[in-house]
């Protein structure tokens, strides 16, 4: 299944010296007497620490920075441009550095793509989410913890309220006021299609065979995905696409309002994610139809 077929000259069809990858097992217990998979679900654990680390106390900088109160002024600190970038940014810088132990996912919802489309056992992606989900709560704990000596503007600085003087606020994702639930589920859901096609069509086997620099390239789109993606919904939902970071903020600002609409960073995800798995496997890949001529083949 999945060897391709090109033209050559004269109109003759050759095959390809490429053939699709054997689907990863739905429940794979062997794995769990392997080093690899604990390697790498520390590698998911440390990567999500790390992001959420340096993308949260980013915010919480830019905020500091601009706060009246303290002297700052609306020019000061990285600006909205810059908060994206530091997502973005070390997304590119993890997925770099973990992508050959663990594939650097750093984000369930994209564990959930890539298990949907069967390249990760059932049994990888639970571990996976587990790791990233306890990650994020770290280092959200982290941020919190260097930031205890001024408790009052780290609260601020969790909570997302959008008004004519406070232009962004990061770390708990929250719905903006003056969207609707609505609104702000197909933000994610959008947002969260774009990361997961990108990752899809970053790291598609058929291409990294044809193509030697593919593999070595891959962390760039996927971290300008993100990057993108942050300008584009900071001023709905804060930008979520990644359950984990949600729900590490969430759990260290633990409010009302943020558990509240913390339902609307896992399905829009969870959906988008699903909907980019779908429409690469079965709609470019045409992974239906290579089933279906195989079938007719031995038949």
């Amino acid at each position: 299944m999945g060897e391709d077929l090109e033209v050559q000259e004269g109109g003759a069809m050759a095959a390809r010296d490429y053939h699709d990858p054997p689907p990863a097992p739905l429940l794979d217990m062997e794995e769990l007497r392997k080093w690899s998979l604990y390697r790498a679900v520390i590698a998911e654990f440390v990567a999500t620490l790390l992001f959420l680390y340096v993308s949260i106390l980013t915010v919480i900088g830019y905020k500091a920075q601009t706060d009246a109160a303290a002297g700052g002024g609306d020019c000061g600190g990285v600006g909205i441009l810059g908060i994206a970038w530091a997502f973005g940014g070390m997304i590119f810088v993890l997925v770099y550095c973990t992508a050959g132990i663990s594939g650097g996912h750093i984000n369930p919802a994209v564990t959930v793509g890539l298990f949907l489309a069967r390249k990760v056992s059932l049994v990888r992606t639970v571990l996976y989410i587990v790791a990233q989900c306890l990650g994020a709560i770290c280092g959200c704990g982290l941020v919190k913890a260097f930031q205890r000596s001024n408790e009052n503007n780290y609260t601020v600085l969790l909570t997302t309220i959008i008004s004519n003087n406070i232009r962004y606020g990061g770390g708990a994702n929250e719905l903006a006021d003056g969207y609707n639930k609505g609104t702000g589920l197909g933000a994610e859901i959008i947002g969260t299609f774009v990361l997961v096609y990108t990752v899809f069509s970053a790291t598609d086997p058929k291409r990294n065979a044809r193509d030697s620099h593919i593999p070595v390239l891959a962390p760039l789109p996927i971290g300008f995905a993100v990057f993108m993606v942050h300008l584009a919904t900071i001023p709905i939902t804060g930008t979520g696409i990644n359950p984990a970071r949600s729900f590490g903020a969430a759990v260290i600002y633990n409010k009302d309002k943020a558990w509240d609409d913390q339902w609307i960073f896992w399905v829009g995800p969870m959906i988008g994610a699903a909907a980019a798995a779908l429409y690469h496997q079965f709609v470019l890949r045409a992974a239906a139809i290579k089933a279906l001529g195989s079938f007719r083949s031995s038949a």
